[in-house]
């Protein structure tokens, strides 16, 4: 189940949707690829806290995903740098009232509610898991 749960988490921290200008818009996952992909923008491009935080925390879940027992503390840690970065763009969709940023950005909060209950439950049942 916690395996589920993050795989969840970091597929719908990819669909965040962002929207800047008149006409400029991009899903996340369009943004990690031509940051990853595309032209080079140098490694400064790469040290701002909004990308550097959130593909910490998408590697770290990455990570979990693939131990056999995914730790409690990897999970949480990446949570909350994605977290950073998909709060931030829901308020923004809030202000700004963006329905299309604000339902690109539930699934994330809702994943993450779903991890901590999960997480929080374990920890008051720790033979649950056995």
């Amino acid at each position: 189940m916690k395996k589920f749960l993050n795989i969840c988490l970091l597929l719908s921290s990819l669909i965040g949707y962002l929207e800047w200008g008149k006409g400029n818009h991009a899903f996340i996952f369009q943004t990690e690829y031509d940051l990853i992909f595309g032209a080079s923008h140098g490694s400064a491009t790469y040290m701002h806290p909004f990308v550097l935080l959130p593909l910490i925390g998408q590697l770290l879940l990455l990570v979990t995903v693939f131990q056999k027992i995914p730790s409690k503390v990897l999970t949480i840690t990446g949570l909350i740098c994605l977290s950073l970065l998909m709060l931030f763009i829901f308020f923004i969709g809030l202000l700004s009232v963006n329905a299309r940023i604000l339902v690109c950005s539930l699934p994330f909060i809702l994943a993450g509610i779903f991890v901590q209950r999960y997480n929080r439950k374990s920890t008051k049942n720790p033979c649950e898991g056995k």
